[in-house]
């Protein structure tokens, strides 16, 4: 009995558990085809994780269809998502695969912002909802119309939401897409400077390299036949001009473009060494150590390079003297001279700048007998005398008050200093003690006088200008002056170089280096090929107006130039004080220095007072035929 009660108990166990695992089955065959109809379960993923792997990995598959078709598509509520960079970017040296987590943001957290401004229009909402309420029983009419601008409100407001996100998004990554690949004029020059106009100023800054951009190419500019090299040499000696077709198609088969570009890089150098560089002279002697220089220390050589040195520079005077030159430069180790013919920057002379100068220098001038003038300093002296001069209404009295007392005080300060020159000490002979205090002597007072002068050494405001016939007086001081030539360093015994765009006694023919070469530039939507020529060397005016009247039909009007300016040059752009004669035409300028070896429009612009100061062009610019530049 007990046996047989034993095996019903555990049949009467196994049909329940029967039962069950019958039931169970039912209910998971039910979930599934419920699952399954809803398409996003499959009976071969049991478990809550692969559901979830299977989803992502058909939204990701997903993802680039939908960029394609709408990219600009949003979901209002749902925060989209962007990785970002890979951390073991090329840039970087760890390794790893892991992303930047883009909703690594304060948004994101309890107490962000704007879910104080949701909990804040909640509350305005609530506060609201009274108002709305009696307004609706007062006029029942009008509640669809007050429940559509709620609305429309909200839904504003719930897209305007969306926008910020999707920004703040993109803001996670501004730091890579900034990144800056190339300093170039286009990339670095502002898109519209200051000034337009269809003719550029003159500089008269010598510069070391210029660098053109433009989107057109420069290969036209690139391995010249030698036929074409050989006309361009001709062509420059003789002073002969072509002039360059306005519309140029194909500027790789023009042969007056590549003629003429080998024409504007030659120039004239005396004296000239093949193994050194003797431009720029100013600060160079790292440039010079190390070289072999065999003059250093023979003095028969030294005399010899100086006594060719002086005919070359004696005969380019005269070249100047017969409007055959229209200017050349004087390069030492210490200063830059500039001379120019007369009619050039609004002159009647010759005219002859020097800078930078020193007190030295000068007073060995004042003694050789050379009249001079200080530019800058006169300047600075007419408008303080101006200003001074002007008169002032009873509105005016309190705005200038305060440059009275400077000007008062200034004035004192001169009444001092002309006291302490005169000696300055009758104040003594009115107290009675003029024989108690010791005077001091003649060399202290001289110091004291000369103390403004001093202040001016090497600065752009000690620049000197010589006219007339003081400019052959000038000719004649540095040809004998001793420190003209170093006599010690890498530079000693070497004459200075001789510049100009004409031949003359002893010169030899040099050729500017000009390389073309294709860069990318990154710009806002990706990369642009920018075409770039480099010109390097001594730079003259008429060499940079000759090459931007080339590019302009060779670029179609589209161009920007970047100029690297040799820095003590630049203060030679001072203007020249207008005298009282009757001024002379550009017409009659350029007839008159019709035989000097430039172009016609070349000598039109150098012609032109200057209008620069001591400022220089740093950034030309030419869009649509039309010039801008920067100083």
């Amino acid at each position: 009995e007990i046996l047989i009660g034993t095996k019903q108990s555990c049949q009467t166990t196994e049909e329940k558990s029967r039962r069950s695992s019958r039931f169970t089955h039912h209910q998971h065959s039910t979930e599934t085809i419920a699952m399954a109809e809803l398409g996003c379960y499959s009976p071969s993923f049991k478990k809550p994780c692969d559901v979830l792997r299977m989803r992502r990995n058909r939204a990701r598959s997903e993802v680039p269809e939908r960029s394609t078709s709408s990219p600009a598509v949003s979901v209002p509520g749902v925060r989209p998502f962007s990785p970002g960079p890979l951390l073991n970017a090329p840039g970087q040296s760890r390794g790893g695969v892991k992303r930047r987590n883009p909703f690594a943001n304060i948004e994101n957290t309890y107490n962000s912002p704007k879910k104080r401004a949701f909990s804040h229009t909640d509350g305005e909402k609530a506060a609201v909802a009274p108002v709305l309420d009696g307004k609706l029983k007062e006029r029942p009419n009008a509640g669809a119309s007050l429940r559509e601008e709620l609305l429309n409100t909200d839904r504003r407001k719930q897209h305007e939401r969306t926008t910020v996100s999707l920004s703040e998004d993109d803001c996670l990554f501004e730091e890579e897409r900034s990144t800056p690949v190339l300093k170039s004029p286009e990339a670095v020059c502002p898109a519209a400077p200051a000034e337009v106009c269809v003719e550029f100023p003159a500089d008269w800054s010598l510069k070391t390299r210029v660098l053109f951009t433009s989107p057109q190419s420069f290969s036209w500019a690139e391995h010249l036949k030698a036929q074409e090299e050989a006309q361009g040499l001709s062509s420059h000696c003789r002073a002969q001009f072509t002039s360059t077709p306005a519309n140029i198609p194909d500027p790789r088969g023009c042969v007056e473009l590549r003629c003429g570009f080998q024409q504007c890089l030659q120039f004239w150098q005396h004296p000239s060494m093949p193994w050194l560089s003797l431009f720029p002279r100013i600060g160079a002697e790292r440039k010079f150590s190390g070289k072999c220089v065999p003059w250093a220390l023979d003095t028969t050589l030294q005399q010899s390079l100086m006594s060719d040195w002086s005919v070359s520079l004696t005969s380019l005077y005269s070249l100047l003297k017969a409007r055959l030159c229209p200017y050349f430069y004087l390069c030492s180790y210490q200063f830059t001279v500039l001379f120019r013919a007369a009619g050039l920057s609004g002159s009647k002379g010759i005219t002859a700048l020097l800078s930078p100068t020193t007190r030295g220098l000068r007073e060995a001038m004042r003694v050789e007998g050379i009249e001079f003038s200080l530019p800058l300093l006169e300047e600075r002296r007419k408008s303080k005398d101006l200003t001074e001069s002007v008169p002032q209404t009873d509105s005016e009295e309190p705005a200038s008050s305060a440059a009275l007392s400077e000007h008062s005080e200034n004035e004192e300060d001169d009444d001092e200093d002309d006291d302490d020159d005169d000696g300055g000490f009758s104040w003594l002979k009115e107290m009675g003690v003029q024989d108690k205090i010791k005077k001091p002597d003649a060399i202290s007072i001289k110091l004291r006088k000369e103390h403004r002068e001093v202040c001016l050494d090497h600065r752009p405001e000690s620049v000197v200008l010589v006219e007339g016939s003081n400019t052959f007086t000038l000719l004649n001081f540095l040809i004998n002056c001793k420190s003209l030539v170093a006599a010690a360093g890498s530079q000693a015994g070497l004459p200075p170089t001789l510049l100009a765009p004409t031949a003359f006694r002893g010169a030899t023919l040099h050729t500017l280096k000009a390389r073309a070469v294709n860069v990318k530039t990154r710009v806002r939507t990706g990369y642009q090929d920018v075409c770039s020529l480099e010109v390097t060397g001594p730079i003259m005016p008429h060499t940079l107006h000759a090459l931007t009247q080339l590019l302009r039909p060779a670029q179609r009007g589209e161009f920007s130039v970047g100029l690297y300016t040799h820095e003590p040059t630049a203060v030679l752009n001072v203007p020249i004080s207008p005298s009282s004669e009757p001024e002379t035409q550009p017409e009659c300028v350029v007839q008159d220095l019709g035989r000097c070896g430039l172009q016609q429009s070349s000598v039109q612009q150098l012609a032109a007072p200057s209008i620069l100061g001591k400022c220089a062009l740093r950034q030309l610019h030419m869009r649509d035929y039309s010039y801008s530049w920067k100083t």
